[in-house]
């Protein structure tokens, strides 16, 4: 079985390497700090997939004394030959020492065959104090790799470029907070071309990141799916005794079952975006209370919200003209094609009258109350009355989807979730906008669903998140 592949992540202190670590073993428990002396000693970190590990990064402190560590190599080195040993001799020598700490925790796993990734800040000027640096880990002899990883505004990528490509097998410029998912995949395809041994289990690691992705997505189709769901069909339920009755009137008892369900809905959405954030192994992400009182004008019942991820009326006639013409066609069904396709008609006609009616507001539920029976009385609050609720519902949860599935673990700023200025629902297919709005509008009546019309709602949400992601291609 091919031997896991381990690379240990070095370079000096304060220039990323903590970065590179969180992205590419995504892992956003990582600590990254800006000033230098975050991390003290080794820290192993396993990407594993399905339980599988396919590779190791090992975070390291960065170097403190590469002048005095290089002078003792040259001075106990006989010839290139013995070079590797040489490293290996200082670190057993000076494991103990606090003066050579930091370089002993570095230089221990690429004495113990780890790879080298050397990391660098390009927007700073290259230096030559660098070449010790650069010198220690050629000594080596380990595969090598170095990434230019710009922290600020200014770029000097070329010279460092230059400079690097003189030490190292390969150079590459990789941005560990913004890199898109393809760019990791280069990454580590190039990462088996430096040492043989590792093209098989690399290549594997490849395949198992890609066919992840591919499963989250599922997945989050499904969640999104189940909570739409859910919402969709949610009714707030209260039993009053004879005594509850005569005390609270029907606006105060309005009042508060519309209080809890509002409660109750945004419950299911903050459920849905954490589960999101945890497929994607973003365990951190500050979004929670700070950011929902920065987008409170954002909130999930707002007429702001109705109009950033609502459908507009012409949308929702011809959603609800796909969507009624198939529920009409059972019409068809049942008088055995007698009806000449008249059921069908008559449904979309429907449909689309009812979607057209609700389509530039959003309506909410109102209060029912039951007769008295055995001297209890039930009042209820819900469903939903329209199917723009599930719009604006399914809107924010793609949005939030997208950023959670686009965002580096290296990440630490405040997830923004700014809503849409056009709609791009426009992208998605009649088809898919047919089975969507069918299903909201079966779950705000309570109508049963059969398996079959479910997996075409979570196929159809799959296709909405497809439209999405070429909404956002044509914004850039």
């Amino acid at each position: 079985m091919p031997q896991t592949p381990v690379f240990a992540v070095v370079g000096h202190p304060n220039k990323g390497k903590s970065s590179i670590v969180a992205t590419l073993s995504q892992n956003d428990a990582i600590a990254i700090a800006l000033e230098p002396g975050t991390t003290r000693k080794r820290q192993d970190y396993p990407l594993s997939v399905d339980g599988h590990v396919v590779y190791t990064l090992v975070d390291t402190p960065g170097f403190q004394r590469p002048r005095r560590v290089l002078e003792w190599l040259e001075a106990h080195s006989v010839s290139a030959s013995d070079r590797a040993d040489t490293v290996s001799a200082f670190v057993n020598q000076f494991s103990d020492d606090p003066r050579f700490k930091d370089e002993c925790q570095l230089l221990a796993p690429l004495a113990e065959g780890a790879g080298i990734i050397y990391v660098v800040d390009g927007s700073i000027p290259y230096s030559p104090q660098h070449e010790a640096e650069m010198t220690i880990l050629r000594w080596t002899g380990q595969p090598s790799l170095a990434l230019i990883n710009s922290i600020g505004p200014e770029d000097f990528s070329d010279t460092w470029e230059r400079a690097l490509g003189q030490f190292f097998q390969v150079v590459r410029r990789f941005d560990a907070v913004r890199a898109p998912f393809d760019q990791h995949l280069s990454l580590l395809k190039t990462f088996g071309q430096l040492e043989p041994a590792w093209e098989e289990p690399l290549s594997e690691a490849t395949r198992y990141l890609s066919e992840q992705r591919i499963q989250r997505r599922r997945e989050t189709a499904s969640l999104i799916a189940d909570t739409l769901e859910r919402m969709m069909s949610f009714r707030e339920k209260r039993t009053l005794t004879l005594q509850q009755t005569a005390e609270i009137s029907d606006q105060t008892l309005a009042e508060q079952l519309r209080d809890q369900w509002y409660k109750n809905q945004r419950k299911k959405e903050e459920h849905l975006r954490i589960a999101i954030e945890r497929l994607y192994q973003h365990n951190r992400i500050q979004r929670q209370e700070a950011e929902l009182a920065w987008h409170s004008e954002h909130d999930l019942f707002s007429e702001r919200s109705r109009s950033a991820w609502g459908v507009d009326r012409r949308y929702l006639a011809t959603a609800g003209f796909g969507a009624g013409a198939v529920s009409g066609a059972g019409i068809d069904a049942v008088t055995l094609g007698h009806s000449l396709g008249t059921g069908a008609l008559i449904g979309g006609l429907v449909g689309a009258a009812g979607s057209y009616f609700y389509g530039d507001r959003l309506t909410l539920p109102v209060l029912n109350t039951g007769i008295l029976k055995d001297g209890l009385r039930t009042a209820t609050f819900g469903p939903v009355q329209d199917s723009q609720f599930g719009y604006v519902v399914l809107g924010r949860a793609i949005n939030h989807w997208w950023h959670v599935s686009q965002r580096n673990h290296a990440g630490r700023d405040l997830l923004d979730l700014a809503p849409a200025d056009d709609h791009w629902l426009e992208y998605l297919d009649r088809s898919h906008r047919r089975d969507i709005h069918r299903m909201l509008d079966r779950c705000r009546k309570k109508r049963s669903i059969d398996d079959q019309t479910r997996q075409d709602f979570v196929a159809a949400i799959g296709a909405a998140m497809d439209a999405f992601d070429q909404w956002r291609l044509n914004q850039t």
